[in-house]
């Protein structure tokens, strides 16, 4: 079996405006993403940290690195599932973010796991 199969994390995203928390006169859009990540693999593996690259409308571009997600580092065996929330705020009604899960295998091998890029947008403002 090639070790492509055996380190497989498939990551989707969601993404709710949070209006209430919002202030577009302060340029302030704020925004929940909820996370899947699947372990489509062969091998138990665990979430180590995370990698955001974070663009506004702008252009402007933040890079977000740390251990875990919401304070935690789960274990995902094969086809197990683990979901969470978070949020981001950004100064313009559009953006997108994109990056990267550092993952470790039970069997002591270290991966990336991309996270494809999805869209952060205020309803209405994309047509």
């Amino acid at each position: 079996m090639s070790a492509s199969n055996k380190y497989r994390i498939q990551v989707e995203a969601s993404v709710d405006f949070i209006s209430d928390q919002s202030d577009p006169e302060e340029d302030r859009y704020v925004f929940a993403y909820h996370i899947t990540i699947t372990n489509t693999g062969t091998v138990a593996a665990q979430l180590l940290s995370r990698h955001w690259i974070i663009t506004d409308g702008a252009g402007s571009v933040q890079e977000v690195k740390g251990e875990g997600v919401i304070g935690e580092q789960p274990r995902l065996a094969p086809g197990e599932q683990y979901r969470y929330t978070s949020g981001s705020v950004l100064e313009t009604p559009v953006g997108s973010m994109h990056g990267s899960y550092q993952m470790i295998a039970e069997d002591g091998h270290r991966f990336d796991a991309p996270i494809p890029p999805f869209t952060l947008a205020v309803p209405r403002a994309l047509n």
